[in-house]
């Protein structure tokens, strides 16, 4: 994957747009899921559409903090394209029967925590660490996830809104590490420093707090559903592969953050890390969920319907 043309790439992303109504979701097909994969399928879909979600408000932010108008407009779209995929998987679990009426889906406990932490926090985090973050995450989902749900999933509208889905994917992976090397060009040892100067804000240690145990709980809930392991380590391995091709990307110090950090999580004999973070993801599990506050205005423009 060569560095891209933002120009070239904002056009095709306009010539590229598709909405729900394209796909028919009354198609033959919804029977092929089985009772044995229904309750594990329900929640994996529902971890899913709403880590699509995090990732539109992730993208919301990087649009505001965007270093010219071409990412801006291309990061804008994208934060579009994040809620269509939220809003596909969510039609997709109506098809099969796990939604009732308008019902959108119960986030998990630590999806919630990092929703709260995005709608407080991350239109004021640099874009440089968004911008490393998201395309980690895109290549778990492109590379790991998604594939996974194709090969054990037959249901044809199922593998035909995630070609659309993993299209998308695959060019904000193509702009994800093209920015992450405009990030590292020509650093020095001093504005290194500085782009990790956040590292010692409290509002991102929080931020860290939440995602780490997330990633730990999403981690033992694919591999639980029958995901190879071996996938999670190739995953990764693309993403140290692609964002560490070039010298500038080498030299961008939250790719080599985000890189290592990657390796601990799929990683389940390092115990110096699993063992703590455990301990928060069972902590967690005893917020009950009154405790949290009102779920984001920007989570109502869920919605599975097809005019959407």
């Amino acid at each position: 994957m060569a560095s891209i043309d933002l120009e070239k790439m904002l056009v095709k992303i306009k010539n590229t747009q598709w909405s729900l109504a394209d796909i028919d979701w009354e198609a033959p097909g919804a029977e092929l899921i089985t009772e044995e994969q229904w309750p594990k399928l329900k929640e994996f879909m529902s971890d899913l559409m709403w880590i699509e979600h995090v990732g539109a408000r992730a993208f919301a932010a990087m649009a505001k903090k965007a270093p010219n108008d071409t990412l801006r407009e291309i990061y804008s779209y994208f934060h579009a394209e994040e809620q269509r995929h939220a809003n596909a998987e969510m039609a997709l679990m109506k098809r099969w029967g796990m939604l009732e009426g308008d019902e959108i889906p119960e986030p998990n406990i630590n999806l919630r925590l990092v929703i709260e932490w995005l709608d407080r926090y991350a239109d004021e985090m640099p874009v440089y660490v968004l911008g490393t973050v998201v395309p980690m995450l895109e290549i778990a989902l492109d590379g790991a996830l998604c594939t996974f749900l194709l090969e054990t999933v037959d249901d044809p509208v199922c593998h035909q809104a995630f070609e659309k889905i993993n299209d998308d994917e695959s060019r904000h992976l193509g702009v994800g590490f093209t920015v992450m090397e405009m990030q590292g060009h020509g650093k020095t040892y001093i504005k290194t420093v500085q782009m990790l100067a956040p590292l010692l804000d409290p509002r991102l240690l929080l931020g860290i707090a939440s995602y780490f145990p997330l990633l730990n709980k999403m981690r033992d809930n694919v591999v639980a559903m029958g995901l190879p392991e071996e996938k999670l380590y190739a995953a990764m391995n693309k993403f140290e592969k692609i964002g560490g091709r070039t010298a500038d990307g080498r030299r961008n110090p939250w790719f080599q953050i985000i890189r290592h950090h990657a390796r601990f999580v799929v990683d389940r004999s390092n115990r110096a890390y699993h063992v703590p973070v455990d301990a928060i993801v069972r902590l967690t599990g005893y917020i009950p969920r009154r405790a949290l506050p009102a779920v984001p205005s920007w989570v109502k423009e869920l919605t599975y319907r097809p005019a959407a």
